[in-house]
């Protein structure tokens, strides 16, 4: 199921918060108030930094950005208040992988790490940061329209209907499409680093016992950057929100005073403190340390994928066969190596959709070739790996027609059936949300809502 929300204004409103103060606002006026969303306010800075991210993305706009901006930021807003309502939460895990996630695009668009730090005149630690809250809440609107717009089913009648009754030059065009198998081999980290890793957790764990604040020590040595900025602190989450590993101990302990044993997770090694419980949710606080990957044991791995790539064109074995035994990816391991489309219910994607490593090394090769080994840090992770790729199939760009695209035609009447529903649910909201506008914001203005403005 294709997510409600385009994942792309996810980036784009996260880089709004990322630009530089020296181009916020006309007139030298920041922080004037432009809209009240019920008890939000929506500052002019904010419009202007959206502004400013649009113009970044090359974004263009059928009316005034200064009308439609705002009004984009008062929806957003309205989706949150009604998460807050009904207790939408999201999983300390699932701002970790977004955040991971948006700042490898970043590193990527802009060049290195080092380029981004530059561009956006912040340390890495703070852009991570300010990237962590709008995560978190791009992450909740998104489960907040997954709720509103539930289950919709559509009939394959209604597909058919809705092709039929197309104008000719309505007929969508599908873009080019693949469908691509991996194997990755993860790089072994050596013992000694593990140990010291450990070590310095031990370290740790003895200095809270001889009276140290754990909170201050995680503000000074934990990895997980955005927690250590509260001093380690993960707010109040359900067993499933956290890593398992993490969760098994986490909601074993029992003495604030106390620190955990060392707790090995997807993300690296963690020692974990009690702050409390409520029922079934717990709040703690970490120190994540995560041991470094020599260069030479990624070389190593993508050796050994190399190899495996050779044997496979040699025809020692096909494959299928050996992302099924051979593959350290868990998500693709049962399925023969095939990369399912996290946005729809098949294995297709548009090239726009892969991950980026993958889409450079993909737009260049011929069906049932495998590529080369390369290196990828995956969104789920944020730990480098090596990979090699196959192009099981590819379908160049084409006019839909119902016999080859079924599944795109459903997904298109499904989105704008969930369209229709979120649409309707905003023009209520509406109706019960105080909001005010001041009048230089509101005059001469088109709203695709109109009635943000009260009769």
């Amino acid at each position: 199921m294709k997510q409600c929300m385009n994942f792309k204004f996810v980036i784009l409103f996260a880089l709004t918060l990322l630009v530089g103060s020296a181009v916020y606002g006309q007139d030298n006026v920041i922080d004037e108030v432009v809209w009240v969303v019920g008890d939000e306010a929506i500052l002019k800075s904010e419009v202007e930094e959206a502004h400013m991210s649009a113009l970044y993305e090359n974004r263009q706009f059928d009316r005034d950005p200064y009308c439609a901006i705002p009004e984009e930021i008062a929806v957003q807003k309205l989706f949150l208040h009604q998460a807050a309502l009904d207790s939408i939460e999201v999983s300390e895990s699932e701002v970790i992988q977004r955040v991971d996630y948006m700042t490898n695009v970043y590193i990527a668009n802009i060049g290195s790490r080092e380029k981004m730090e530059e561009y956006f005149n912040k340390t890495s630690s703070q852009i991570r940061e300010t990237l962590r809250e709008n995560a978190r809440e791009g992450l909740k609107v998104q489960k907040m329209q997954q709720k509103l717009v539930g289950e919709i089913k559509i009939t394959p009648a209604e597909v058919r209907r809705y092709f039929k009754d197309l104008p000719q030059d309505s007929i969508p065009y599908i873009p080019t499409q693949v469908e691509v198998q991996i194997i990755t081999q993860q790089p072994k980290v050596p013992l000694e680093e593990i140990e010291e890793v450990k070590r310095r957790l031990r370290e740790y764990t003895d200095r809270v016992n001889k009276g140290e604040s754990f909170s201050m020590l995680a503000r000074m040595y934990s990895e997980d950057r955005g927690s250590a900025m509260r001093g380690g602190e993960i707010e109040f989450s359900g067993r499933g929100m956290l890593d398992p590993a993490y969760a098994n101990v986490a909601f074993n302990l029992q003495d604030p005073s106390k620190v955990s044993k060392i707790v090995e997770s997807e993300y690296g090694f963690h020692i974990i403190q009690l702050i409390e419980k409520r029922g079934d949710r717990i709040k703690t606080r970490h120190i994540l340390l995560k041991p470094h990957i020599p260069e030479e044991a990624l070389t190593a791995a993508c050796a050994r994928l190399d190899s495996i790539a050779d044997d496979i064109r040699n025809n020692k074995f096909s494959f299928e066969e050996a992302a099924s035994v051979l593959s350290q990816d868990k998500d693709t391991r049962n399925n023969h190596g095939l990369l399912p489309n996290p946005n729809t219910t098949t294995s297709r994607f548009e090239m726009q959709e892969l991950p980026p490593e993958i889409a450079k090394v993909v737009d260049k090769m011929k069906v049932g070739e495998i590529s080369e080994a390369f290196t990828m840090i995956p969104q789920k992770t944020g730990k480098e790996e090596c990979v090699i790729v196959k192009l099981k199939s590819r379908t160049t760009g084409h006019k839909a027609t119902i016999a080859d695209d079924y599944q795109n035609l459903k997904e298109i009447v499904l989105e704008k059936r969930r369209g229709e529903v979120l649409d309707k649910w905003i023009r209520e909201k509406q109706k019960h949300t105080y909001v005010r506008i001041k009048d230089n914001w509101k005059n001469n203005c088109t709203f695709k809502y109109p009635g943000w403005i009260k009769e």
